[in-house]
Formats: structure tokens, C-alpha cells, sequence
């Protein structure tokens, strides 16, 4: 690693703790096996997913928020009720409004606090520490809590195949405080959006349409798999050398490239383009699916929990989906 290696951005975030949660119903690729046409190999040939986490019927994105933020509590005997705003990244909110960050600001009675939901599809996690290193950065505020939530499997149309086998439910957080000494966390920043390319994946709402492309209107995720695949080892994988270019960095500068965990054969196309290494490549795809933006902390903390992440090792992490957005960020690890 380059010890050398100055911020190209101003920061002074410090991610000071950590906590995820994944409900504790799991739906294997045995049990797919009796819901649609498929297969354990064909799945895990295409995908690398063997198993994921799904809410009980009763369980919602609030709920996931709530349980990854006890454990970040428990973990670290930390107090959050003096923090300051809370960003929630999720593509399935409990309601369109109260917002599901407003629910965890009630849940644990934190006063004189904003809150407020991202929609960024996959990116949302790494576009909800972008904006919130930039809430640190102005001085206005000192504690941010960033959470990405999804419960996608209560979206996902299982007579489908092709998408079926793909998702989970998961909830990651971070807390970000404006650091002591000034410096922060965050080394460099990138987010690249090409909404013509919207349709190829969607949830609909209200519209019949997304620009002039007529849509299916049940409120399940929808997905041109073929197009976003190409879309991804393209597209995605110049963003992730945009990142690396702006910051005068290389592959062999990271220590951990941590992609959002879309589908293995992705993170795999993804690596052989941008140098990085299978090895230095974190993913939560294998336990825990597709849990969009949730797969990123989840990653981490599985790196945390092994021992493998260290202190002051440089992270990249690059968030991509549904927009189609890209959000990317390397950050210092500090915690």
C-alpha cells in the first residue's frame, strides 16, 4: 500500500462503528428448487449465490434498520442519542412516507435530529456516505448514522427465474462523526448516472412508463438482465478506473475492493477489467444474495468479523443499479 497517498477531497468523516443484521429465515437454492425451474448448480454457476436471508411476514426495512443499529450499539458501548442526522439507502421503504430514517430516529428517541431516505438503488450506500461526509464537512452537523436497508424479497417476483434467485434482505449501518484531529475517512469520490438506461431495471409506482418505455405496473423488481450485465462489466467497471485515475490511485494501491455484491460473474468481469484481484475483493453475495443497498456493510462486517480488515487500510467501494446510478468511494480504514 502507498503510505504516501494524500486525500483529493476534503473530509473530516470518521466511521467509528459498525453493526449489520440479516433476518434469520433462510431460503436456499434447494428450496428455489420447488418454486421455479432451476437448479443449485445453475444458480450458483450463474450467480455464486447459495443461500439467502428473507423477512418474516411481519418484518419490514424499519425493523432490519432497528436490529443493524442495536448490534452497531452493543458492539461498540456506544450511545446514539446525540446523533446529529440519519441517511437511510433503501429501495424498499416500509411507506413512501414517514420516511423509514424518521422510524429509526422515533425507535431509539433521538431528539433534535433530521432524517431523511436515499433512493439509490444498489448505489445507495456509497451515494449515502458521499452526502453524509458532505453534512460532517459543513460543520453543521457532528454525528451522521448511514444505514442501508433492503427487504427486496418482499418485491421479488418468484415465479420469475431469472430474478427470483438473486435477492435477500439485509441491513447494514455505519456511524460517521466529524474526527478529532480535522482528517477524515474519506479519501476520494466519484457518482455517474445514465438514466436513458433506467428501464433496463426498475421497480414500478405510479407511471405506466419510464420515459418513452412502457413498464409493467405490479410493483415487483423488474430486470433486463442480459443489458445490465453488459451495462455493469462496461460502464461500471470504467467508473471503478475513473475512481482510481482521480485519486492517482491502482488496483494494487487498495488493499479491498468491495463492489456491490450483484452477481459473482459481475464482481468476477469487474476485477479482470480494473486489475483488482478475486483475493482482495470483498463480497456478501455467497450467504446473503443480492441485498442491494445493503450488500456493501454487509461485506465489510464480514471482514470486520474475520479479522481480515485492518486499520488504515484503503477500501474501495463501489455501489451500481437501479438508475442506472454508480456511486463509488474510497475510504480509509480507521475503525
Amino acid at each position: 500500500m502507498n503510505d504516501t497517498i494524500q486525500s483529493v477531497i476534503r473530509s473530516n468523516a470518521a466511521i467509528t462503528a459498525i453493526g449489520t443484521y440479516v433476518p434469520e429465515r433462510i431460503l436456499t437454492n434447494a428450496d428455489l428448487e420447488k418454486l421455479v425451474d432451476t437448479n443449485d448448480e445453475w444458480i450458483v454457476q450463474r450467480t455464486g449465490i447459495q443461500e439467502r436471508h428473507i423477512a418474516a411476514d411481519h418484518q419490514f426495512t424499519s425493523h432490519l434498520c432497528f436490529a443493524a443499529v442495536q448490534n452497531m450499539i452493543e458492539r461498540y458501548n456506544i450511545v446514539v442519542n446525540d446523533i446529529d442526522y440519519i441517511i437511510v439507502a433503501t429501495s424498499t421503504p416500509d411507506a413512501v412516507f414517514p420516511s423509514v430514517a424518521s422510524q429509526v430516529q422515533a425507535h431509539f428517541g433521538i431528539e433534535n435530529c433530521g432524517a431523511a431516505d436515499l433512493q439509490a438503488a444498489c448505489a445507495g450506500f456509497a451515494a449515502a456516505i458521499q452526502l453524509a461526509n458532505g453534512l460532517l464537512l459543513s460543520g453543521a452537523y457532528r454525528k451522521v448514522l448511514v444505514i442501508g436497508a433492503e427487504t427486496l424479497s418482499k418485491i421479488t417476483d418468484y415465479s420469475d427465474r431469472t430474478t427470483c434467485i438473486l435477492f435477500g434482505d439485509g441491513a447494514g449501518a455505519f456511524l460517521m462523526e466529524s474526527s478529532v484531529d480535522g482528517s477524515g475517512d474519506v479519501v476520494s469520490m466519484y457518482s455517474i448516472t445514465d438514466g436513458a438506461r433506467g428501464h433496463q431495471l426498475y421497480r414500478s409506482s405510479l407511471a405506466s412508463a419510464i420515459g418513452d418505455h412502457a413498464i409493467h405496473t405490479n410493483g415487483l423488481i423488474v430486470q433486463n438482465g442480459r443489458e445490465v450485465y453488459r451495462w455493469a462489466v462496461s460502464h461500471v467497471a470504467a467508473g471503478v478506473k475513473q475512481l482510481m485515475t482521480r485519486s492517482n490511485l491502482s488496483a494494487a494501491d487498495i488493499d479491498w475492493f468491495v463492489p456491490h455484491s450483484a452477481n459473482m460473474r459481475i464482481i468476477e468481469a469487474l476485477c479482470e477489467r480494473t486489475g483488482f484481484t478475486l483475493d482482495q475483493t470483498l463480497s456478501s453475495i455467497q450467504r446473503f444474495g443480492n441485498t442491494s443497498a445493503a450488500s456493501i456493510p454487509l461485506a465489510i462486517d464480514e471482514a470486520v468479523k474475520a479479522g481480515t480488515l485492518k486499520q488504515d487500510q484503503l477500501m474501495l467501494l463501489y455501489g451500481f443499479g437501479g438508475g442506472l446510478t454508480q456511486a463509488g468511494i474510497i475510504i480509509r480504514w480507521s475503525l
